[in-house]
């Protein structure tokens, strides 16, 4: 898995996400493609795709507040059919078991 500049617009939320903390995701997807503020609906979101190319977003959602960068929260993936964000959540939960 990697981060990608491919346009990923138009991903959506299929029921896939995974639980994780901010440092980890860092840790794996290197730094957010968008920031916001704790008063967005998101406040960080990355632009991946998996290792067969697959393009995913990973954010959170509606969380409405600062969060610790080590607390663990829900994090939402993005993709443009279940099939997508299913293939996604298994690489990222792979790579996060490793960490």
């Amino acid at each position: 898995m990697k981060a990608t500049l491919q346009n990923t617009s138009g991903t959506s939320f299929h029921n896939s996400t995974i639980t994780a903390s901010l440092t980890q995701l860092k840790t794996i997807c290197g730094e957010p493609s968008f920031y916001g503020d704790p008063g967005d609906k998101v406040q960080y979101n990355w632009c991946m795709e998996t290792a067969d190319g697959t393009l995913f977003t990973i954010y959170d959602w509606k969380e409405y507040r600062g969060f610790g960068a080590n607390e663990m929260i829900e994090w939402h993936i993005g993709g443009f059919n279940r099939t997508d964000t299913n293939k996604a959540q298994d690489e990222l939960q792979e790579v996060l078991a490793q960490i």
